[in-house]
């Protein structure tokens, strides 16, 4: 009797925990998360050699791992368009999505709705067709979680990019942009701006490779699970920083989904949360440059702290060799390096990590570059001798004059890339939309000097990649050294970049026009100071016209100044040595327009219009105080021409701050001209001693 009251106790007890390991499993099972990735090839994994390894999905898959089941129902040439010429929610890939009754629905469509047989006959219905996908997706799960993306670009090489494609992608991503902002519980997702710095990693101007599908699931399992790697910083904040003054100061930055953020800077203290994309933003009010701050930025489980800040004035320092040129190889060095201690001077040099010499680089660069990390990590230094010497010289001087002038702390930040061409400086959308020609074919393009092209070819001569990028590409330099400044703020930019495009100063104009546009956009300041250098002297030709044309963008472009340089020059050098004189008249423009300190002349003559009476010429000039030659010598290169457009030296003399010009081979001048050579001695000054512009006119009727 007893042996058998045993042997049922057994069996209970089997039953027992053959029911509790059928629970345990099936709470198990009840713990997968269900995610469906609906989309197009993109999704599918068209043109990655590994899809089932490799595609978005499958990459997330990975990521995510055994507590979620990830479905990729990806279908190749499908449309959102309902009337589409491949609707999805026709094809069998949709019927098997809801069969799968997901948890987690991510969407990725529209790039197919380009098609011309597509959002022309049906973009009032976009919306609506959007809304009733996520709808059915709805009536499965009513706790389903949606996640609909911003489409990954579509690149300059696309057969139908000029015809409607770029056009109607912008727009398809803005009614994107509507549904997450108008339907309940939809969460946007950017597939755009992640892959957008990266058009390698796209080679068919379509498909992201597994690198490209690799950055698309990181970005899914972030919004996913809410974890963007912790609090995180640009990397331009750093002890010893400054911090611009006056003005309400936003910083931004990176945490987990959902944390708090604090951050403390002297007596203010400001709490936000991140948002579902894991970026957060506070805002400081206006900082007084006469105290000395610590910036700490903390959550719950960490902290950055920021000690010995100021707040000041803050610059851009940007172009190519002349603004990246040391204050070491500058004339009079020795004696300014030695007094260059200046403490609330602060100095960030994005130094290169390789630079654009002659030579090749090691394949182990190629791939850094492309992956946008030609820039050494830097951080704030205090201005002293052995920090300023491998500084820019123009920026120091800019800086140290307005330092002098305004009695505040200036911080200098210098990203100078010798020989990079303007296109390399601007945002991709921007050159996109305004000179797309720009990009294509770049090795053979006649857009580009021949020079900037064989010295990027000999760069990467070892790259078997034919996506391969170089700094001299176009928006290079925009995506890895402008994009990761653009948050940080800043009260203006000076520039020295020209001798890369001087060839064609007609392209050169627009290209500058859309720079200004861009940086202005990057820092959301549309009257942010943008003061340039214009071309020195040097023996090539083309040089008179291109600074002539610099001198018109003058009227063209608000709130800009521009520093003529043409007596700092060298015939056969186009890096000249004389650089103080170009930082302080940068300087002069901005304590002159931003800083309106009116005392101060910005410019020297800068002509204003010509007077054609009879066989003599009378020029008016802005800035005409106190009008004389800069060696007492009468006035040189002057010169006329009539209805034959043949110039020829004029006598040009000063009376009541103009000049007057007359030459006894043109008895009837129709056009005038002034420091016309490309390596000229011209001699007009003003009060300032500052040099007269290069300029051209002609008689109008």
């Amino acid at each position: 009797m007893k042996s058998k009251l045993n042997a049922i106790k057994i069996f209970r007890m089997k039953k027992l925990i053959f029911l509790l390991f059928t629970i345990f499993c099936c709470s198990q099972a009840n713990c997968i998360t269900k995610v469906a990735c609906i989309g197009n090839s993109i999704t599918y994994g068209m043109g990655i050699s590994n899809r089932n390894h490799d595609s978005y999905p499958a990459q997330l898959q990975q990521m995510l791992g055994e507590k979620y089941e990830i479905g990729n129902f990806g279908k190749s040439g499908a449309t959102l368009l309902r009337k589409g010429h491949m609707p999805y929610m026709q094809q069998i890939e949709f019927a098997k999505a809801l069969e799968f009754k997901p948890d987690i629905v991510v969407i990725h469509l529209g790039i197919n709705d380009t098609d011309p047989r597509d959002w022309p006959n049906y973009r009032d219905e976009f919306i609506g067709d959007y809304r009733a996908l996520i709808d059915t997706f709805r009536t499965i799960n009513k706790k389903c979680r949606i996640f609909i993306a911003k489409m990954t670009p579509i690149g300059h090489q696309h057969r139908r990019f000029d015809s409607g494609t770029r056009v109607w992608h912008e727009e398809i991503q803005q009614a994107i942009i509507t549904i997450a902002n108008t339907a309940k519980d939809v969460q946007l997702i950017d597939f755009y701006e992640p892959l957008l710095p990266y058009p390698n990693l796209i080679p068919d101007a379509l498909h992201p490779n597994e690198t490209g599908a690799k950055i698309l699931a990181e970005t899914v399992y972030r919004h996913i699970t809410g974890d963007f790697g912790g609090l995180q910083m640009p990397d331009i904040y750093s002890d010893n920083m400054i911090l611009q003054h006056n003005q309400p100061i936003t910083i931004r930055g990176i945490a987990n989904a959902g944390d708090q953020v604090t951050g403390e800077m002297g007596k203010q203290k400001q709490k936000t949360v991140a948002a579902p994309n894991g970026k957060w933003e506070i805002t400081l009010k206006p900082l007084k440059s006469s105290e000395v701050y610590t910036l700490s930025i903390a959550t719950k489980h960490q902290k950055l702290t920021y000690k010995n800040v100021l707040a000041g004035e803050v610059w851009l320092c940007s172009g190519q060799s002349n603004m990246e040129f040391q204050l070491s190889r500058s004339f009079n060095a020795e004696k300014e390096i030695g007094n260059a201690l200046h403490t609330d001077i602060r100095l960030y040099n994005m130094k290169p990590r390789w630079r654009t010499d002659n030579n090749e680089w090691s394949t182990e660069a190629l791939d850094s570059i492309n992956m946008l990390k030609y820039f050494s990590k830097n951080h704030w230094e205090i201005c002293q001798p052995n920090t300023v010497e491998n500084f820019s010289a123009i920026a120091y001087y800019f800086g140290k004059v307005l330092h002098d002038s305004l009695n505040v702390p200036i911080g200098l930040i210098c990203n100078a890339v010798g020989g990079s061409p303007i296109e390399s400086w601007i945002d991709r959308p921007n050159i996109e939309e305004h000179l797309p020609a720009v990009l294509r074919n770049w090795e053979e393009n006649d857009f580009i000097q021949e020079w900037v092209r064989k010295r990027a070819a000999l760069n990467i001569q070892k790259s078997n990649n034919p996506q391969q990028r170089h700094p001299y590409h176009p928006c290079y330099l925009y995506e890895s050294a402008i994009a990761p400044l653009a948050q940080f703020p800043i009260k203006g930019v000076i520039w020295y970049q020209v001798e890369s495009n001087a060839h064609n100063y007609e392209t050169h104009s627009n290209l500058f026009k859309m720079l200004v546009a861009s940086w202005r956009k990057s820092w959301e300041n549309d009257e942010m100071p943008f003061y340039y250098v214009q071309l020195s002297s040097l023996n090539r030709p083309s040089w008179t016209w291109f600074r002539n044309s610099q001198r018109l963008l003058l009227d063209e472009i608000p709130y800009t100044g521009m520093a003529v340089s043409t007596d700092c020059g060298d015939s056969l050098d186009v890096h000249p040595i004389l650089k103080k004189e170009v930082g302080d008249r940068l300087a002069a423009w901005a304590l002159n327009k931003t800083y309106s300190l009116k005392k101060i002349t910005p410019s020297g003559p800068l002509f204003k219009n010509a007077s054609f009476s009879g066989h003599e010429v009378v020029v008016s000039f802005e800035y005409d105080k106190d009008l004389h030659t800069s060696d007492n010598a009468p006035l040189r290169t002057f010169e006329l021409a009539g209805e034959d457009g043949i110039f020829y030296p004029a006598e040009a003399t000063i009376s009541r701050n103009k000049v007057k010009v007359k030459s006894k081979k043109v008895k009837n001048p129709k056009m005038i001209r002034y420091a016309w050579q490309p390596y000229t001695n011209a001699n007009l000054v003003n009060n300032t001693g500052f040099p007269a512009s290069t300029f051209r006119a002609e008689k109008t009727e």
